[in-house]
């Protein structure tokens, strides 16, 4: 029956832009599928080690402007900025992991909130580079040949290819000895420690892999908006992917996702039925029934 649902699934998928004509609705699938990419980053530091990343936006900010940058100032082609934003952002999750890893709680916390709050400032006072508040306009759209992803049913497969592409990457993670080695950090670390598990080194590789994702993410928005500013390290978006990971389901691979897609369509069908003070009431009133009467996220109790 899985494997049915899986393949139902995938083909609903593959054909969802012929049965959507509305290009309002795909520009919220779109959304949902990039943010899609951004929660199962998260999930790999906060679902599979335990590790709560309050900075995880500026990892997303830093592949967006890493790809607009490249294909704005030095004219690259999107499939090459594509990986170079990629590399960036990894680079920098190695870098805070070596530097935060060696906290663990609240300092943890801290360390990576300050991060993105310095990244930010960057974005905003480094003229000369990122054009501070006014951001970088006519980001280019993604080209094929002599084909443009400039449409929005062009772009969708783009992004599902991503999504696929970092479903299979967690996947691939998780399954082998390297994410028994996520968990066995997660539910007692000196416990894995003493049988030879190096925490450092694997919780600073899911912090590679994790920023690595979500730098994905951030080139695939700045290619889609075709417009990146300091907007992108906004703490609200740090918020959103840790509430699509909890709701979703922290620590499976397929919660991530699920909570993506809810959360990104319930703020556009509460935009559309009330009005501003209503739809946030009614936000918050979802979140928390969700979360007291499904506390394991909506993926482990549909499964279990």
């Amino acid at each position: 029956m899985r494997r049915a649902a899986g393949i139902l699934l995938a083909l609903a998928a593959l054909t969802l832009p012929l049965w959507i004509a509305n290009a309002y609705f795909l520009h919220v699938v779109i959304m949902a599928g990039i943010f899609g990419v951004l929660a199962s980053s998260l999930n790999l530091l906060l679902g599979y080690t335990g590790q709560l990343s309050l900075g995880h936006a500026a990892f997303f900010g830093i592949g967006a402007y890493a790809s607009a940058l490249l294909t704005l100032r030095w004219e690259w082609s999107f499939w090459l900025a594509l990986p170079a934003a990629v590399l960036a952002a990894g680079i920098a999750g190695w870098a805070i992991g070596r530097l935060a890893l060696k906290l663990r709680g609240a300092y943890f916390v801290l360390v990576t909130i300050s991060f993105a709050g310095v990244i930010a400032l960057i974005s905003i006072n480094w003229m000369d580079l990122t054009n501070g508040p006014l951001g970088l306009p006519g980001v280019p759209a993604p080209e094929l040949g002599p084909w443009s992803l400039r449409t929005k049913s062009a772009y969708y497969y783009l992004v599902l290819a991503a999504v696929a592409l970092a479903y299979e990457v967690c996947r691939r993670l998780v399954d082998s000895r390297i994410g028994r080695a996520f968990v066995a950090l997660r539910e007692n670390e000196a416990l894995a420690e003493s049988v030879g598990v190096d925490g450092t080194r694997y919780l600073v590789l899911a912090a590679v892999v994790s920023a690595g994702l979500a730098g994905l993410a951030g080139s695939l928005y700045a290619h889609y908006t075709r417009f990146v500013s300091p907007e992108v390290f906004l703490f609200t978006y740090t918020v959103t992917m840790v509430i699509m990971v909890v709701a979703g389901g922290k620590g499976t691979l397929a919660g991530p996702l699920v909570g993506a897609v809810l959360f990104t369509v319930l703020p556009e069908a509460l935009r559309a039925a009330t009005s501003w003070q209503w739809q946030m009431l009614a936000y918050g009133l979802i979140l928390v029934v969700l979360v007291f009467f499904l506390p394991r996220g909506i993926v482990p109790t549909f499964f279990r």
